[in-house]
């Protein structure tokens, strides 16, 4: 039986940790926005799918100050986010676009939200879909005019429905696999920049 590949710290836990954030997948995240010049000061972020919190840590620091972030998961995040973070406990799949409407409308709206996986490639896969839709639907709700998406899917035979979702709902889509995504995964990245009126 292969190793887990997620169990051993690579060079990016570590360097997620130096640095004091709570999870590799900062790095993700950080790679994107130098792609796509995602964050600026002032702006406001909704963050689905939160936990353990490194996308809100970074996002919280990249629009500070003036800016704030809605982070949202079941789970609580597992560090103190900046000041300018607030957190929602829930379900994303189960509450209402209007309960994330707080701070909104939305200047960037981030979903890193993934399954737990059983190992049935097809199921996790239709299950990363749904997750993506749901928070591609809250992005397409809430997002001001000329707003940007990132979401996480799992490539499956439901990828290109998703990326015509987002080529219908902005001016620019594109895929990323970014720095600090381990070989073996089957996520990707779709980001939707320019949010049409």
């Amino acid at each position: 039986m292969a190793a887990n590949p997620y169990k051993r710290p690579d060079h990016f836990t570590r360097a997620a940790k130096k640095r004091g954030f709570a999870a590799r997948s900062v790095f993700k995240l950080e790679d994107i926005d130098r792609r796509v010049r995602l964050f600026r000061q002032g702006q406001r972020v909704l963050d689905l799918g939160a936990a353990p919190g490194s996308w809100s840590q970074y996002a919280g620091q990249r629009i500070a100050p003036g800016g704030k972030v809605l982070a949202v998961d079941l789970a609580p995040l597992a560090k103190t986010p900046p000041a300018n973070v607030t957190f929602l406990a829930g379900d994303v799949l189960a509450l209402s676009a209007e309960a994330f409407a707080a701070l909104g409308p939305y200047d960037v709206v981030l979903s890193d939200m993934a399954p737990s996986t059983t190992g049935t490639r097809e199921s996790d896969q239709a299950k990363s879909f749904e997750l993506f839709m749901r928070a591609l639907e809250i992005a397409g709700a809430l997002l001001s005019p000329g707003g940007s998406f990132v979401g996480k899917i799992f490539m499956g035979p439901d990828f290109s429905a998703a990326k015509r979702r987002v080529k219908d709902l902005f001016e620019t889509e594109r895929a990323i696999r970014p720095e600090g995504t381990r070989g073996s995964s089957v996520e990707i990245f779709l980001v939707g920049l320019g949010r049409r009126a």
